[in-house]
């Protein structure tokens, strides 16, 4: 059985979130921003896993041009905790870097991976099954995906089946087999996966031990296991200066593809607990608070900067500037002070499209 000290949280903090454009960009992506609460998504992801992991013992994985904001946003997190990824690289290097930087200080330690971008509406319920995670990791040589019971089809998240029931965990959790992965099904597909009661969306949401997850590397990512196979075994300050030539020569692969569709000992515990990723502008608005008119108002600035008249159920999110509109209806306007944004709410998905248009464009001072 594990004890708390044994227990560490890799918070990875280094994607984009195009679909939050032109709020989320290369130089502020989403996590950094207070798009839900008056919080970042980044600090509340850290109080988060703060309930159930010593201050300590949370680390973060993030690039190299957001390690000052890091450290300026969570000052709880001690600065040698704060991995700076040289190059992206994608989830499997960042979650190995961050399992074996939690070995380095504990052989025993037992890791919960946790997303800086996403939201959860009951708390507690994240808590009780986060915790029966850790401790069936920590007691078995399993990896534990926490699946989220799905709410509704959708193609923007990938789906995990799962096999039969290998046993009933304490206060009525059960703990699956893992039968394969679903990446981003179309709508028709999501729907019947749900319907058979035996899918999950997949939110990378793992609990592992490292030791666990260092020989599951070893066995399906022989070469990246070569490349970190001894960073482990280094002092902070050494850890941090091997990464440059680590991540040099890594593949650019997710923990998915790298370790999970191979893995025979991947187990999931369902996850209930209002989870969402904050995909898109829609998700936001239905996160947000509604006034009379279900109208929701976010950014920096007060309802005073947003006047409406005949408008109903739409997203306003504003820096400053007055927006007023005027018999809209299921719209969204996003206003940074340098870029305008507006898109029917159920074109949120495509928002992503705009971004790869400006790349296309070469027009890098809008991304």
């Amino acid at each position: 059985m594990t004890n708390k000290n044994n227990v560490f949280a890799v918070i990875l903090a280094g994607g984009g979130g195009t679909r939050l454009w032109p709020k989320s960009r290369n130089k502020t992506p989403k996590q950094f921003l207070k798009l839900v609460e008056q919080r970042t998504m980044m600090q509340v992801a850290a109080d988060r896993v703060a309930k159930i992991v010593d201050w300590n013992n949370i680390i973060v994985v993030t690039n190299k041009l957001y390690y000052q904001e890091v450290v300026d946003q969570l000052p709880q997190v001690r600065e040698g905790n704060i991995i700076a990824e040289p190059e992206k690289r994608d989830t499997a290097l960042a979650m190995l870097v961050g399992a074996l930087f939690a070995k380095s200080q504990d052989p025993q330690a037992v890791v919960i991976n946790a997303a800086s971008d996403h939201t959860v509406t009951n708390e507690r319920e994240f808590i009780r099954v986060m915790n029966a995670a850790v401790k069936t990791a920590a007691e078995n040589d399993f990896l534990v995906t926490v699946g989220i019971t799905p709410t509704f089809a959708t193609s923007a998240l990938g789906y995990i089946k799962i096999s039969e029931d290998l046993k009933k965990l304490d206060h009525g959790l059960s703990l699956f087999k893992v039968k394969s992965f679903t990446e981003k099904p179309n709508i028709a597909t999501a729907r019947a996966f749900i319907a058979t009661g035996k899918y999950f969306w997949n939110a990378n949401m793992y609990v592992w031990s490292a030791k666990s997850i260092k020989e599951a590397f070893k066995k399906h990512m022989p070469q990246m296991y070569k490349l970190t196979a001894k960073l482990d075994s280094l002092s902070a300050k050494a850890f941090h200066d091997a990464l440059p030539a680590v991540y040099k020569s890594a593949e650019s692969i997710s923990i998915d593809y790298a370790v999970s569709e191979k893995a025979d000992n991947l187990v999931l515990i369902p996850g209930d607990f209002g989870w969402s990723d904050v995909g898109d502008w829609k998700v936001v608005y239905d996160l947000g608070v509604k006034d009379g008119a279900d109208n929701v108002v976010t950014g920096e600035a007060d309802e005073q900067k947003v006047l409406t008249l005949d408008s109903r159920r739409n997203l306003i999110h504003t820096n400053n500037s007055l927006v007023a509109i005027v018999g809209l209806e299921d719209m969204i306007v996003v206003d940074t002070g340098e870029i305008l944004m507006i898109c029917p709410k159920n074109r949120s998905q495509d928002v992503k499209n705009l971004v790869e248009k400006l790349k296309k464009e070469n027009r890098k001072e809008y991304l």
